[in-house]
């Protein structure tokens, strides 16, 4: 098991381009998979997550060709999928299963799909209750965990509220609705991000939003796409956050994915008075993207609950362990969520900020982080629990911690930013 040993620095600066976004690369895989053609997808994420994606979809008859980050993904059509003679495997990615649920699930065709041993003990039953509803057959594992039997065929539209706010569970039943006898509806009870409707419109489907309702037109003929992957902002959320510690920072970071459905955690990092601009905005693809300057700031931290929980639900780790470096701390509230992500994420993120001396209460649905008035960090060494973004929000906060901060299982980070330690390195050299 690999380890990385964190020592304290003095600012990060320089220029720095981050993998493609891992949200946006699972659909453009998937649906280039169901494009009738030949798609190119730049800058496609070197997350291990989304070449499971592609793994799958190669697996149910896609062509898939990989040159470093340049991916071309060749489908025979909405219907084009075939059988897959073994077992799908998602390994780490819940999107992955949950999104690719909704497809296999209009298929004439029975798939099994499993993941590794942290994605087996993820809850399903969000996806596949209105799955079932549709008219698919899925059996899961306690009737909520991987592995899952779809056994696929005709669909009926429905029009589904969604308990929770999940772009997840909102992306599966809309690719669903791809294969329904019917106009398919989905109803929000706060946004999600819309990386699932901007694609579908992309590749030619007729996609309708009226408030929180998204709507998708059945049995759409999809075209193949020529696109550039956004840098993802879930991965820069890191190095801002570090940037921000250190008074002489000077760091710039281009051609990040800006969609305002995903750009709350800037807002809130303005809230909190981090010094972060935005230039050179622009759109395409359907999705905004710019370049972020981030210079050294005095953090205010703050409060995240309600509505704010969905639209920064990966950023909450990195915001946890920005907490002793803030005035006032860090105080998350109502993500529960957290609890079966790729680790108990509240327990870990309890665990090792107890680990560097921080000052935190865990609570059921979040935690509360005492500020610096509660005393410096001291280095330690951090157990991620496998979870790529524990790993690197502690290796963030190590930086400013006394002595050397160690990483174990440094590997995981892989999942989304397999470059993340050497671009530390070189930023603060």
């Amino acid at each position: 098991m690999k380890s990385e040993s964190i020592s304290p620095v003095k600012s990060l600066s320089g220029p720095v381009e981050v993998p493609g976004d891992k949200s946006i690369s699972h659909r453009y895989a998937m649906l280039a998979a169901l494009a009738d053609g030949t798609s190119e997808l730049r800058n496609f994420a070197a997350a291990r997550d989304c070449h499971s994606t592609l793994a799958c979809m190669k697996s149910l008859g896609a062509t898939v060709d990989v040159h470093g980050t340049t991916v071309r993904v060749t489908g025979h059509g909405l219907h084009g999928l075939k059988s897959s003679w073994r077992t799908l495997d998602a390994e780490n990615s819940g999107t992955t299963i949950r999104l690719l649920s909704g497809i296999l699930s209009g298929q004439s065709f029975r798939t099994k799909i499993t993941g590794d041993d942290s994605l087996q003990k993820r809850p399903m039953k969000r996806v596949i209750t209105p799955l079932r509803e549709m008219g698919a057959d899925i059996f899961a594992r306690d009737e909520n965990f991987p592995p899952l039997e779809i056994r696929g065929g005709t669909l009926h539209a429905i029009h589904y509220q969604t308990p929770m706010a999940s772009a997840q569970v909102k992306s599966a039943v809309l690719l669903a609705g791809l294969y329904a006898e019917g106009a398919t509806s989905v109803t929000e009870p706060a946004a999600t991000r819309d990386h699932t409707e901007l694609a579908l419109q992309e590749f030619g489907a007729t996609v309708r939003k009226s408030g929180h309702t998204i709507t998708v037109e059945p049995n759409p003929t999809l075209r193949p796409v020529s696109l550039d992957v956004p840098g993802d902002l879930s991965s820069a959320v890191f190095l801002i956050a570090a940037a921000s510690l250190f008074p002489d920072s000077n760091l710039y970071i281009a051609n990040v994915g800006l969609n305002p459905t995903r750009s709350a955690i800037l807002d809130f990092f303005q809230q909190m008075g981090a010094a972060v601009s935005v230039l050179n905005l622009h759109t395409k693809g359907g999705e905004v993207v710019g370049d972020l300057a981030v210079k050294g700031a005095r953090l205010k931290g703050g409060l995240i609950a309600g509505d704010l929980v969905p639209l920064l639900i990966d950023e909450l780790p990195m915001l946890s362990a920005l907490g002793p470096y803030t005035e006032q701390g860090i105080e998350i509230r109502d993500a529960q969520e957290l609890r079966v992500k790729e680790s108990d994420r509240i327990s870990a993120l309890a665990d090792n900020l107890n680990r560097l001396g921080a000052k935190v209460e865990e609570r059921s649905d979040g935690l509360r982080v005492e500020g610096r008035g509660a005393g410096p960090l001291r280095g330690a060494e951090i157990d991620p629990r496998g979870d790529h973004r524990i790993a690197m929000a502690f290796a963030v906060a190590g930086l400013g911690a006394s002595g050397e901060t160690r990483i174990l299982d440094s590997d995981c980070a892989a999942v989304s930013y397999p470059t993340f330690f050497s671009e530390l390195r070189r930023l603060s050299e």
